[in-house]
């Protein structure tokens, strides 16, 4: 079967489904650990695992002032707590983590939409 590309179908963030402009690129990371060798004195290597968050980037989601989407966003912005935001993608794949919006939400009132990042603690899993 060959690999599908195209755009994000759904994204959910704590439940609230957002529509994704259909020409949005969104890359995907699903988290986990980065790597690195150090070299050793005698020629053999460490290897180094860090830690990394899960992200979505390249986002741009429908925001509807009538429905309080901006308001909805910073909200879960500026608390402390991360969300659970499940992502559709074209090919019907279901990925979903714990995470927030990773930066200010900036509605673009020509297009009513605003570029997110989304990220989180933990991997992004396919459902």
């Amino acid at each position: 079967m060959a690999a599908v590309g195209g755009s994000v179908q759904e994204l959910t963030i704590r439940g609230r489904i957002f529509a994704v402009a259909a020409d949005a690129d969104v890359g995907r990371d699903l988290g986990g650990f980065s790597v690195s060798i150090e070299s050793n004195g005698n020629g053999t290597v460490r290897i180094l695992k860090t830690r990394k968050p899960w992200m979505l980037d390249g986002l741009k989601v429908e925001i509807n002032d009538t429905q309080g989407d901006q308001a909805f966003l910073k909200e879960i912005t500026d608390g402390n707590e991360e969300v659970v935001i499940t992502a559709t993608f074209a090919d019907g794949s279901t990925f979903q983590g714990k995470g927030l919006p990773l930066e200010e939400v900036k509605r673009s009132s020509a297009s009513a939409t605003a570029d997110i990042k989304l990220g989180g603690g933990g991997e992004l899993s396919q459902q």
